[in-house]
């Protein structure tokens, strides 16, 4: 999320074809689209019902896609970010990349395609793919209570604020279930309101983890973390208000006990080398650190500046104790990795012959579960995804899309409706530039009727 106008000569900017060499990982032909006809019968004409229209077919126009390209050479040219790695797929297959700016500027070290980057966030999505696999086979129920996997969370507090403005500690109604966790309707926070950043503080979360979700420096296991947190007051009664915090660190530690394995094995075992992730993991080989992003930072006059180190500038992703593997925020990943893994979730569980979840789960997460408790502006939450409930919910994105972001300035979201999966990456915390909107703006007003210009 902060660079000098003499550098600005030797940023790098491409925009790769689709080559097989290029997306050599992942074999994606361009499948043959049903007609409406192929899907239903089209009924009848009659005086009181006229026969539906099909939906055009939609295509990514390379000449407006062009804009995109442009955004991005040009905020860095401003120094509004450092450099970002963008990645369109529609069918699978790139419709276009664009690698621009710097991985580490001081160093002088261009941005490549392969770049490696802190996806904070980003790492739910996976985390919810595993906990949906184990509910497939039986290991886990939607419904069961947290406390059948972590015996902590068996009687939970909340912290309710009064008339007055005072904070009181209060029981939980009711258990928190799996459900709640992936919806974010746990009552869970990260422990950063005033009213509950000392108590968090003290036990090693909220302020003394970074920014609230970091804990990439911590000596300990994650389940440790999740029963230390359990002993903490909520933020919200569970089921009665969207509140986002680690409710999916404790979702990778349900996955832990359920599975009886560590959520880095799970991972790595049954959903990266399956896919053929080669590129993503919780902590950066030693042979692939050079790869690694440098973290930048906006500053208040608008410039950019190489973050600190740190929990809230660096991370301890290369040099970390390799022990807390969290499921809310924990992955470094790159664009390819993380675009092929959202393709996979798009096809409705299953690429190239690898089927990780059935269609019916991915729908279930796909879709607004929570009615309005997220958004009442057309937006909503499913189990581990924001959804576009409507049309002008998310700027030009159709309803039925679905994505999320990470802290570090990186942002994805997937459209059915277009065939389209959408990765941008960069690593700047904070970021002050408008660069994730932009970026899905330029992409969704490059998506054109298939037989028209």
């Amino acid at each position: 999320m902060r660079t000098v106008l003499s550098l600005a000569a030797g940023l790098s900017l491409a925009i790769l074809s689709a080559a097989p060499a290029v997306w050599a990982q992942a074999p994606a032909p361009r499948p043959a689209q049903p007609t409406a006809s192929a899907v239903r019968p089209v009924p009848r004409p009659s005086a009181s019902r006229p026969p539906e229209a099909a939906a055009p077919a939609l295509r990514l126009d390379p000449a407006r896609l062009a804009r995109l390209r442009q955004l991005i050479e040009q905020y860095v040219a401003d120094q509004k970010i450092g450099g970002a790695v963008a990645l369109v797929l529609q069918d699978g297959v790139p419709a276009i990349e664009v690698a621009a700016g710097w991985r580490d500027r001081e160093a002088k070290v261009a941005m490549t395609s392969d770049s490696l980057f802190r996806i904070a966030s980003q790492t739910k999505a996976v985390t919810s793919v595993a906990i949906m696999m184990l509910v497939e086979e039986g290991r886990i129920g939607l419904t069961d209570p947290v406390s059948r996997f972590i015996p902590a969370f068996a009687k939970t507090t909340v912290s309710v604020v009064g008339p007055d403005g005072t904070a009181t500690i209060v029981p939980a109604k009711r258990a928190v279930t799996i459900t709640d966790l992936l919806t974010h309707t746990a009552g869970i926070s990260y422990g950063m309101a005033p009213r509950l950043a000392s108590l968090y503080e003290a036990r090693g979360l909220g302020p003394a983890a970074g920014l609230g979700w970091y804990t990439a420096d911590k000596a300990e296991a994650m389940c440790d973390t999740m029963e230390r947190l359990a002993t903490l007051p909520f933020d919200a009664q569970p089921g009665e208000a969207w509140v986002y915090g680690y409710n999916t660190d404790v979702l990778g530690c349900v996955v832990e006990r359920a599975s009886g394995q560590t959520l880095e094995a799970f991972f790595r075992t049954r959903i990266f080398e399956p896919l053929g992730l080669r590129d993503t993991f919780f902590f950066v080989p030693q042979e692939k650190r050079a790869r690694l992003v440098t973290v930048y930072a906006s500053e208040p006059d608008g410039s950019l500046a190489r973050a600190p180190e740190g929990p809230r500038g660096q991370g301890h992703y290369a040099e970390g104790p390799r022990r807390s593997f969290s499921g809310g925020a924990g992955l470094v990943s790159t664009a390819h990795d993380y675009a092929r893994f959202l393709e996979m979730v798009r096809r409705g569980g299953a690429i190239d012959g690898v089927r990780l979840l059935s269609p019916r789960s991915i729908a279930l997460m796909t879709q607004n579960q929570i009615g309005t408790l997220y958004s009442t502006r057309g937006m909503g939450w499913g189990l581990g995804f924001e959804t576009t409930d409507r049309a002008g919910g998310n700027g030009l994105e159709p309803a039925g899309a679905f994505g999320w972001a990470g802290a570090y300035s990186s942002v994805y979201r997937v459209d059915p409706e277009g065939r389209m999966v959408m990765v941008l990456m960069l690593n700047q915390l904070p970021n002050t530039s408008d660069i994730r909107s932009k970026f899905q703006t330029m992409v969704h007003q490059a998506m054109v009727p298939a037989g028209g210009r």
